[in-house]
C-alpha cells in the first residue's frame, strides 16, 4: 500500500472581537489535498517552528489570504492594501523559505505564490487596477469568481504537467508579481503581461500559480497539478524513509576492527 504524504497547510487566522482567536485552513484545500492522495496538517503560526516542522513533512501547501505587508519587499504601503496578520505573514515567509531551503515540493495558492517571490528577493505590483493599464477582471469575490486565459511557457515544469499552451483559470487576486526573485522563472502569464506562475527549476517542485486551482474542482488542469504535486510528496517521503533506514543500517553495523 502507498503510503499518503503529509502535506502542511499554514494556517489562517480569524480574530474576531471579543472572541477567541482561530486558527484554520479552509475545506477547499483540504479536500483538494485528500482527493489527490495526501494528509492535510494545518499549521498554525509557529515561525520559529519553521524548519522542524518541514523535516517532518513531505509537502507544503502555502495558500491564499489577505495581503504581505509591503514592508516585507521594501516598499511603503497603498491605500488598497489589506495585509493579513502579522503571525500569519511571519508563519507562512518562514515556512516558504525553510522548503525552499530543503527542498521539500511546495504548491502556492494566488497569496502562497506571492511569498513564494518575496522570500525569493522579489516584490509585488500592489494594486492591478491603479498601477497596471488592463482591461482584464484579476479582482473579484470568490462567490462570483471572474475567469480569463493565462498562457503557460514551454519548457517548464509547469507546462509538463497540466499539457497545455493555454489555460482558462478564475481570478480572484488585487496585486501581482513585480520583480521576479532570484532564481525563479516565470512559467505562465495573462494575456496583458501579469505574471500567473513561478517555480525554481533547481527543485524537484517549487512552484506557484495566481489562481485558485482549489477552487476548480472537476476541471483537469486543477486535479492534474494536485496530482503532480502530491506525487513529488510521495517520491520526497520515499527518498526520506530510504536515507533514514540506510543511516539506522550505518549506525547498527558492528565495527569493523583495524588488521593488526
Amino acid at each position: 500500500m502507498t503510503t499518503k504524504p503529509l502535506i502542511g497547510i499554514g494556517s489562517d487566522i480569524n480574530s474576531p472581537a471579543g472572541q477567541r482567536e482561530k486558527a484554520f485552513a479552509y475545506l477547499t484545500y483540504t479536500e483538494a489535498l485528500r482527493r489527490a492522495g495526501a494528509i492535510p496538517v494545518v499549521i498554525p503560526p509557529q515561525p520559529e517552528n519553521a524548519a522542524a516542522l518541514v523535516e517532518a513533512l513531505d509537502g507544503v501547501l502555502l495558500a491564499g489570504g489577505d495581503d504581505c505587508d509591503p514592508a516585507a519587499y521594501g516598499q511603503e504601503r497603498h491605500p488598497s492594501v489589506e495585509p493579513m496578520d502579522p503571525r500569519r505573514q511571519a508563519n507562512d515567509l518562514a515556512l516558504a523559505e525553510a522548503a525552499r531551503r530543503r527542498g521539500i515540493p511546495t504548491l502556492g495558492v494566488c497569496l502562497g505564490l506571492q511569498v513564494i517571490n518575496i522570500v525569493a528577493g522579489g516584490s509585488l505590483v500592489q494594486d492591478i487596477d491603479s498601477q497596471v493599464d488592463t482591461e482584464i477582471v484579476h479582482a473579484s469575490k470568490p462567490e462570483d469568481r471572474a475567469r480569463h486565459d493565462v498562457l503557460v511557457e514551454q519548457g517548464t515544469q509547469l507546462a509538463s504537467i497540466v499539457g497545455e499552451r493555454e489555460l482558462n483559470v478564475n481570478s480572484s487576486h488585487h496585486q501581482a508579481i513585480g520583480d521576479v526573485g532570484a532564481g525563479l522563472r516565470v512559467t505562465a502569464h495573462a494575456p496583458d503581461g501579469i505574471v500567473e506562475g513561478l517555480e525554481d527549476p533547481r527543485l524537484p517542485f517549487y512552484l506557484g500559480v495566481q489562481w485558485h486551482p482549489e477552487d476548480m474542482n472537476g476541471e483537469e488542469s486543477a486535479s492534474t497539478l494536485f496530482g503532480a504535486f502530491i506525487e513529488a510528496a510521495r517520491r520526497y517521503a520515499a527518498e526520506k524513509r530510504e536515507r533514514a533506514l540506510k543511516q539506522e543500517a550505518t549506525e547498527l553495523s558492528p565495527a569493523v576492527s583495524e588488521p593488526r
